[in-house]
C-alpha cells in the first residue's frame, strides 16, 4: 500500500457543488463501467449530478456534503443526511479519485462521515452500494458494515438500482 498523501477534510457550500459534479463525472466514468452499462452511468450521472438536484438536497433534503482535498486539489467528496427513521443517518455518496484508491483516503473520509452522523445524534449510519462493486464492498465490510439487505429498485429511463444496504451500528460508548 503506498502512503497517504497529506489530506484535508473540509465541509463543502452550495458554491463547491459544481466542482462535485466535475469529479463524479471522472469517477464514474473510471469505476463503473463493468458495474453498469455506459448508458446508466450517463442516465444516473444527469439525474444526481445535476446543479439544480444537488442544490435540492443541501437545500431540501438536508444532505450535507464534505470535500476531500489532496495537494490543494479536490480529489474525493461525501455526503450524508437524516433518514425518516429516527437517529439512522444514511451515507448518499462517497468516491474517491481512482488513482488514490489503497492509501486508506476512502476509509479516512468514510471515517469522517461516520464521526459527523454520530455528532448529529445517529446510531446508525447506512449506505447503498451496488451488488457488482466488489472494490467498495470490500472496503465498507472492512470499516465494519455489515449487509442488512437486498434491494432491487426502478429508477427510471429502464434502469434499476441493484443494491445492497449495508449498516454499522454506533455503540453506547462511540456515542458519548
Amino acid at each position: 500500500m503506498k502512503p497517504a498523501p497529506e489530506a484535508h477534510l473540509l465541509p463543502a457550500t452550495e458554491a463547491d457543488l459544481p466542482a462535485i459534479a466535475e469529479l463524479a463525472d471522472v469517477i464514474w466514468r473510471a469505476v463503473y463501467p463493468g458495474i453498469v452499462s455506459t448508458e446508466q452511468i450517463e442516465f444516473m450521472l444527469a439525474r444526481m449530478y445535476a446543479p439544480d438536484t444537488l442544490r435540492d438536497d443541501v437545500r431540501l433534503r438536508g444532505i450535507l456534503f464534505y470535500r476531500l482535498v489532496v495537494a490543494g486539489r479536490l480529489a474525493g467528496f461525501a455526503a450524508l443526511g437524516p433518514t425518516e427513521a429516527a437517529a439512522v443517518w444514511k451515507l448518499h455518496k462517497l468516491y474517491l479519485e481512482p488513482e488514490l484508491h489503497g492509501r486508506r483516503l476512502g476509509s479516512q473520509l468514510l471515517q469522517h462521515c461516520e464521526s459527523e452522523a454520530r455528532r448529529l445524534g445517529a446510531r446508525r449510519l447506512i449506505l447503498a452500494v451496488n451488488k457488482r462493486n466488489a472494490r467498495a464492498l470490500k472496503a465498507y465490510r472492512r470499516n465494519g458494515f455489515t449487509i442488512a439487505e437486498s434491494v432491487t429498485a426502478a429508477i427510471g429511463g429502464g434502469f434499476v438500482m441493484d443494491d445492497f444496504i449495508m449498516a454499522k451500528d454506533f455503540k453506547q460508548d462511540e456515542l458519548e
